[in-house]
């Protein structure tokens, strides 16, 4: 008797500790699919409509801080609603003058989604940590394939874009040999390049004049106009 109540009772704790991890499971497997749903919610948002253009900016360790910047003011300046997506893992990304800037998203969650405008900043070895990402290069094939806004300024057209078979017939980049060499006949000597949905700018002295071409690019020049009076500039 004594056996059959100890094996009563063996029994009954591998059914608890069974039943214990099936609830965990389930909870866990519950609260992964809200987190993936409220994401989504998030970053499609009030603000997903034709007046308020989504606008993808992918950020990594070591990236340009005054071009992310200036690109991402810009364009909420404009009206858009502007997604920083890290693609470092974390959500915290350091820059490459050792600010620190808090993503709203990883680039992970940006897979799928549908983007009025994706703009690259640079910055070394920032834009090949862009290029090297695998989620993000998914996400800028698929831009330019449906002819979308797709730009990138300073190291990122020839090391992320070139890298990619990005590149239109004309592009720029930040003026250092071994970034024009990338881009070849294909450089230009502008500040800004627009040839197609491909928008490349110069670096971080250009940065204002690049985000206002994606602003004009999306609104049309009045409101670029409109943006640049406000911020003391023009566009190039």
């Amino acid at each position: 008797m004594a056996q059959l109540k100890a094996l009563c009772h063996s029994l009954t704790e591998s059914a608890v500790c069974f039943i214990a991890a099936m609830v965990c499971k389930i909870l866990r497997d519950a609260l992964s699919d809200v987190w993936s749903s409220a994401q989504n919610l998030r970053l499609r948002g009030a603000y997903c409509t034709k007046q308020n253009p989504q606008v993808l900016v992918p950020v990594a360790d070591d990236s340009e801080e005054i071009e992310t910047v200036c690109i991402t003011d810009t364009l909420v300046r404009a009206g858009a609603a502007v997604i920083v997506a890290s693609v470092s893992g974390n959500m915290t990304v350091k820059m490459s003058r050792g600010l620190k800037i808090v993503a709203d998203v990883l680039i992970d969650d940006c897979v799928g989604q549908e983007w009025d405008a994706i703009a690259l900043p640079g910055g070394m070895p920032g834009a090949e940590r862009l290029r090297d990402s695998q989620p993000l290069t998914e996400i800028i094939k698929a831009q330019a394939a449906a002819s979308k806004i797709t730009a990138a300024i300073c190291a990122s057209p020839a090391v992320v874009f070139g890298a990619h078979g990005l590149l239109p017939g004309k592009a720029v980049c930040y003026p250092a040999p071994k970034f024009k060499e990338i881009l070849g006949d294909k450089y230009s000597d502008d500040v800004v390049v627009v040839d197609g949905h491909i928008i490349t700018g110069t670096g971080p002295g250009t940065s204002l004049q690049f985000a206002l071409k994606i602003v004009e690019q999306l609104y049309g020049k009045e409101k670029a106009e409109e943006v640049a009076k406000g911020m003391l500039t023009t566009l190039a």
